[in-house]
């Protein structure tokens, strides 16, 4: 059917052919144009017009367009669909007897390709990640083709490995073929991979990735990266380059290293920890807003926002980078002159990290050229301000603000002050920076002088007053009379074309100008065009001085910026040590007395060690401050370990591995399991990836159950967390009093509750941390306050009272604290007392012929130990 087209839609099919998985945009002139099944997709996505073209031979097909000046919004919205774009241009210029000229894919743009600049948020990184599973093993290498960053790791199971993707966020991701079959492959995909590009398992090939990646980095080995010996990581990152190359057609000059990092480097947040604590998305929008991120972002840079974010997800385990940079945000709150001033300063930059980036790629114009060297000039500024006493980790950023006059001096001596947004438009070069532009422009400019020279020795030679020179991009330049005066024009003159009231003409001298300053025009767009390459190829080369300038700035912005917050919110600097302890002396949660506003936050202490202070029962009222105590004591660990001040009068946090929490329902909801089934399996997740060096949050283990089911297993899991993981701190809030108890039974479990004072049938929240317990929940006073009808409130109080009267609760009390014992590791605890086992009615039951009675003798002797049992008060 295909000859069936005309040659350009025959040559549409060929390329579509090829890019069968993407929305091609085909250029035809000034407009991408989209055909077929593409043109249907993309009018649905889009909203604009479906019509239809003339294919050939009585063909119409569907077809769309949209300006090509615009695409990079209407690829956007293609994006966010998971789509992806294949760009196809002309590749040669039309011209005489040219029926067909060539076209070619330039770019594919995917989800995790897509830096247009406007439209990418500046503040986060656009991460595509390649996934390679080898057995146990995962192998991930992730990428910002918009930065430059390459990173590689290597993770052991499952959970950590969720936890990596939950934290990366990625837009895009590229899994082996066999992969996407296997049973794994599902709970991977909720984490949120972003678009799902499945790739032939060969691209994940050892030998085959070793290959190119040293044939991309130009060495010899893979020792120099750190990845030599990780197989699953390495098949991962070759996979990733081969598909960069691919959709982006060019030698990717701003991938030049790789970063490979071991899981251990940083303290883990599990996945549910990330999303509970809140930590860059809330959980109601997903969006920063009363986030931790949100309250400590007062970055002056993208680079720093960017930054930001990752130290917040990656605390650090290691004291002493901690405290270097504990030491800096500490120089800046002594030094308020100097911050300020440095914060002006990098107030100032750009993103020195895209746009170094976007030079290197070949896809920066003279205005980002510009934005460079004025970015550059004030991180010179703000260098000036760190000479002197001034701690380590700052003297070393500071030394990484390279003296960048040669850059910035090649690009203000050749960039014009104000370029085009294109760089084949002309314009670009600086007077006086190239002799043979300069003479190039002085014959354009004179032109306008010459012409109207002409048309006045035209006017006088030919007597034709309203003789005028005129042109047109058809034409040309031309001579135009009206149709009173074309019997005084000249024999000489050509004519060229008619209008309704006059005649156009050209002379011999007229066509011979038009070819000098026509080819003038286009001589110096080529030579503009020409030197701006050289200049950017001549930057580009500079990349590895720039990335470090770039990482530098950012690292400062955020330094800088955590003493800003510091300062204005009252925190302190925690102390750092290598000891099992966590004191906090009237510790604040950092959003919640952001979202209070006017209202005085209530701080706490805690005090917890590996002894005698390892596990804390929280019970108290609901709307108490439970939730918010617990998690304020992980919000403080992370802050500290990522090097900010707290929200605290003091602070010693020993170093803590792995956060842990379970709050609340999960988004796995969906998937088909209970509440109760997602409770136990994010608990049992803690249970065995938790260490002795890991902080516990607990939530409310076992209320998706049966009362005597769930404390029973709360009281289990504690019992487990105090025998197997000796030195993990746990705050375990509940509403079951039952676990009170634990404390008179197990050393290093405390009792604390919220503070409540009652007046009558009312209660005021003191939201005060208190050492005992509580044994009362108040949820009919909740109730009523979240406007439930009086009447149910006052049968629920008449029910309550029923219930207390006859309550199990001090009974199942005794039965766990007489038969529990002391600490025994590993001993089942005695659920029944040995009274009751050797009971007379337990005699008579065991001694009964049951399958010999009647049914009706089986009733008579239930009534008659019935009887019996109530005669005993039992």
């Amino acid at each position: 059917m295909s000859s069936d087209f005309t040659p350009m839609m025959r040559q549409y099919l060929e390329i579509k052919e090829q890019h069968g998985d993407a929305i091609l945009f085909f250029r035809l002139g000034d407009f991408y144009e989209m055909f077929f099944e593409d043109a249907k997709e993309a009018t649905r996505i889009l909203h604009i017009t479906l019509t239809a073209r003339e294919a050939g031979k009585g063909n119409k097909v569907p077809m769309c367009g949209i300006p090509h000046h615009a695409a990079n919004n209407y690829i956007a919205r293609l994006i966010k669909q998971g789509k992806k774009v294949a760009i196809c241009e002309q590749s040669e210029e039309p011209g005489p007897g040219k029926k067909l000229v060539k076209r070619e894919i330039t770019k594919i743009i995917t989800p995790g390709t897509f830096i247009a600049e406007g439209i990418l948020d500046a503040s986060v990184n656009n991460y595509i990640l390649s996934l390679n599973p080898r057995g146990e093993k995962y192998g991930l290498a992730y990428a910002d083709i918009s930065t430059g960053e390459f990173r590689v790791t290597e993770l052991n199971n499952l959970e950590d490995l969720l936890a990596e993707l939950y934290k990366i966020s990625p837009s895009e991701c590229l899994i082996p073929e066999s992969f996407s079959k296997e049973k794994n492959y599902k709970e991977i995909c909720d984490v949120n991979l972003g678009a799902v590009t499945v790739k032939e398992d060969w691209s994940f090939d050892f030998e085959l990735a070793q290959k190119e990646i040293k044939s991309h980095f130009l060495v010899q080995n893979l020792e120099g990266f750190g990845c030599a010996s990780l197989e699953a990581a390495v098949g991962s990152a070759g996979a990733l380059l081969r598909y960069l190359k691919h959709t982006q057609k060019i030698a990717l000059a701003n991938i030049d290293a790789i970063s490979t990092y071991q899981g251990d480097q940083f303290m883990v947040i599990d996945r549910n920890s990330q999303r509970n604590l809140e930590l860059t998305q809330n959980m109601e929008d997903l969006s920063t807003r009363a986030t931790l991120l949100e309250v400590l972002d007062d970055a002056k840079t993208p680079m720093g926002k960017r930054r930001l974010k990752q130290w917040i997800l990656n605390p650090l385990v290691d004291a002493c980078e901690i405290n270097s940079r504990l030491d800096s945000v500490q120089f800046f709150c002594d030094n308020q002159d100097k911050r300020r001033r440095v914060r002006a300063a990098l107030g100032e930059i750009y993103d020195i990290e895209r746009l170094s980036s976007k030079v290197s790629m070949g896809s920066a114009n003279g205005r980002d050229m510009l934005a460079l060297s004025f970015s550059l000039k004030q991180a010179d500024k703000s260098k000036t301000e760190l000479l002197g006493d001034v701690p380590e980790k700052l003297r070393s950023l500071s030394g990484g603000l390279d003296d960048f006059s040669d850059i910035t001096g090649w690009i203000d001596a050749c960039i014009a002050a104000e370029p085009p947004v294109s760089v084949r438009d002309g314009g670009i070069i600086k007077k006086g920076h190239d002799s043979r532009v300069d003479e190039l422009r002085s014959l354009i400019s004179s032109s306008k002088d010459w012409l109207a020279d002409l048309q006045k020795q035209e006017i006088e030679r030919t007597g034709i007053s309203s003789l005028k020179i005129g042109y047109n991009q058809v034409f040309g330049y031309y001579i135009e009379v009206s149709n009173a005066k074309l019997d005084a024009v000249p024999p000489e003159y050509m004519r060229k074309q008619t209008l309704v009231n006059a005649e156009r003409f050209v002379t011999p001298a007229l066509k011979e100008y038009e070819t000098k300053i026509l080819g003038a025009e286009e001589r110096i767009k080529n030579l503009e065009y020409e030197i701006f390459c050289a200049l950017r190829e001549k930057v580009g080369a500079e990349f590895e001085r720039l990335r470090k300038v770039s990482e530098a700035i950012a690292d400062m912005d955020v330094l800088s910026d955590l003493a800003e917050t510091a300062d204005r919110n009252g925190y302190s600097r925690p102390r750092i040590t290598e000891a099992d302890t966590l004191r906090i002396t009237a510790g604040r949660h950092p959003v919640l007395e952001k979202i209070l506003k006017d209202k005085q936050f209530v701080p706490n202490d805690v005090r917890m060690d590996d002894e005698e202070n390892r596990v804390f029962i929280i019970t108290g009222s609901n709307m108490a401050g439970k939730s918010t105590f617990i998690r304020q004591v992980a919000l403080l660990t992370i802050m500290a370990q990522m090097g900010s001040f707290v929200p605290a009068a003091e602070a010693e946090i020993g170093i803590v591995d792995r956060i842990f929490t379970r709050v609340g329902a999960s988004d796995r909801l969906y998937r088909g399991m209970s509440t109760f089934m997602v409770e136990m399996v994010e608990t049992a997740n803690i249970l065995n990836n938790a260490t002795r060096k890991s902080l516990i949050i607990l939530d409310e283990i076992g209320r998706g159950t049966s009362t005597f089911d769930g404390v029973s297993i709360a009281w289990a899991v504690v019992e487990f967390i105090h025998h197997r993981l000796k030195g993990s701190k746990t705050l375990f809030a509940t509403h079951f009093h039952e676990l009170t108890e634990l404390t008179r039974l197990m050393r290093g479990i405390k009792n604390y509750h919220l503070a409540i004072q009652e007046w009558g049938e009312e209660v005021v929240f003191l939201y005060k941390v208190k050492e005992g317990s509580c044994d009362e929940s108040f949820g009919i006073h909740v109730a009523k306050l979240a406007g439930m009808p009086g009447e149910v409130v006052k049968r629920a109080r008449e029910i309550l009272s029923n219930l207390q009267r006859d309550s199990f609760r001090g009974e199942i009390q005794a039965r766990f604290a007489e038969k529990a014992g002391k600490d025994r590791p590993g001993k089942q605890l005695e659920m029944f007392l040995p009274e009751i086992k050797s009971h007379p009615v337990m005699e008579k039951i065991k001694n009964m012929d049951a399958e010999n009675m009647t049914p009706m003798e089986a009733l008579l002797k239930l009534s008659e130990l019935k009887k019996e049992l109530n005669k005993d008060g039992r």
